[in-house]
């Protein structure tokens, strides 16, 4: 089961990135999540640079996987954005449903003062 949902991420996966890509003006918030945490950057795809990067593994020795510690993490990285001078994005949820941690994640960068 788990390579049909691998495979159904990737397509998924494929289809976005055709259509989006990071600027100077406008990084793409690229979001990971695996079974232990989420992990989120800002990346400039022009330049192929990441320019800012977060996950739950910041926030403490255990933080564990849940909607609230994935909203710190959308927290955290907005934070970071807007001192490194970043206020709108492109929000790249790399073929997960915007649902769950994902969504809490990208409410929780809105709430930061990120525009996407």
């Amino acid at each position: 089961m788990a390579g049909k949902n691998r495979e159904r991420r990737t397509r998924i996966k494929q289809g976005v990135r055709k259509k989006i890509s990071g600027t100077s003006e406008r990084p793409r918030l690229s979001v990971f999540r695996s079974n232990t945490g989420i992990y989120v950057q800002i990346i400039d795809d022009i330049k192929g640079i990441t320019l800012s990067s977060a996950s739950t593994h910041d926030l403490g020795e255990k933080a564990s996987l849940n909607q609230a510690n994935a909203k710190n993490v959308g927290k955290k990285i907005a934070e970071k954005a807007l001192a490194s001078g970043i206020n709108t994005v492109v929000f790249d949820r790399n073929g997960y449903l915007y649902h769950g941690n994902v969504k809490a994640l990208a409410e929780g960068a809105r709430e930061g003062g990120l525009k996407f």
